[in-house]
Parts: C-alpha cells; sequence; structure tokens
C-alpha cells in the first residue's frame, strides 16, 4: 500500500508553521491543504482537546466572515495527532502568502468573548470547550509566526530522501 504524501514528511524535524501539505486538482480548480502546524510533533505536548476544540470553532468562524477569504475557504479542522489544523482553500497560493490571514486569524482569538456555536444544537460536543487555553495557544503560535516570519523554515516541510530498491521497496530507516 502506497504511503500518503502527509506521512511522508519527516516529522521529527517540522517545526511549527504554515506548509503546503498537497495540491490537488478537482475538476477545473485547484484546492491546496495547508498544514497549520502549532506544535512540534513528538516534541512538545499537544494541544488540550477542549482548546483544539474552541480553536477549531473560533478560526473556522473568523476564516469563513472574512471578507476577502471567506469564499475560498472549503475546510478548517483539527489534525488526528492535535498538533495542528488543516486549511483547505480553493486554489494554490504559497504558505507566505496565507501567512497574513493566519496570523490575524490567530490573534483574533484574543478578542473572543465565547465560543461560537457551542449550544447543543449546534456541536456534537458542545461541553468540551475552554476559550482561555484557546487563547493560550492562539496567542503561542501568533508569538512564534511573528518571531520567525523570515525564517524558510516555518514555511517549507523538512523532506527526507528515502532510499528505494530497484523493486521500489522503500526504507524508512535512511
Amino acid at each position: 500500500m502506497e504511503l500518503i504524501q502527509s506521512f511522508s514528511v519527516d516529522h521529527t524535524l517540522i517545526v511549527p508553521g504554515i506548509f503546503t501539505s498537497r495540491v490537488d486538482c478537482l475538476g477545473d480548480y485547484r484546492v491546496t491543504t495547508y498544514d497549520i502546524r502549532l506544535k512540534r510533533p513528538n516534541k512538545e505536548p499537544v494541544i488540550d482537546v477542549a482548546a483544539m476544540h474552541s480553536l477549531e470553532h473560533l478560526i473556522a468562524t473568523y476564516l469563513r466572515n472574512h471578507p476577502d477569504w471567506k469564499d475560498e475557504v472549503v475546510y478548517w479542522g483539527p489534525m488526528g495527532c492535535l498538533t495542528g489544523f488543516y486549511l483547505i482553500l480553493k486554489g494554490s497560493r504559497t504558505p507566505r502568502e496565507i501567512y497574513e490571514l493566519m496570523l490575524a486569524a490567530f490573534k483574533s482569538v484574543d478578542y473572543a468573548k465565547e465560543v461560537p456555536g457551542t449550544a447543543p444544537e449546534n456541536c456534537g460536543h458542545y461541553l468540551m470547550h475552554d476559550l482561555e487555553m484557546a487563547k493560550w495557544y492562539a496567542k503561542e503560535f501568533a508569538a512564534w509566526l511573528e518571531a520567525n516570519a523570515d525564517n524558510d523554515d516555518i514555511f517549507e516541510y523538512p523532506r527526507t530522501e528515502r532510499l528505494v530498491t530497484d523493486e521500489g521497496q522503500n526504507f524508512y530507516d535512511s
């Protein structure tokens, strides 16, 4: 079975940042999946589940209401590993081109008085939210983005070449 693209990135080298995970053609248009990574995989504690849930609601609401971007947003949601989020946008922009959008989205969390969509009618687990921790994680990530804006490492996935035999077998211990 072929290893999917996001598993081919060496997760031991990923730092927090904004990365292009994949670009897909769907009919006549392209969509780009971005890896919005808040935590170093396997090195830092993951994001608290309730805070992650709140960040999902807060930033999805921000993105889908942004006057310049709302028609471009296809999806915003958490990674299963709880180290970041996936953002899917129409088109194919570079991570640097969405930097200001992501910075503004995470900074907007600090101004939230409540998490939108947290009534039982709106959310599958409406009691599992933590606005204060969401603010803490958002502030931490925004500060990281600002401090590293000139660092290419926050915009480009680390790649590790894998040895492949003549028969196509991959070696993952290289």
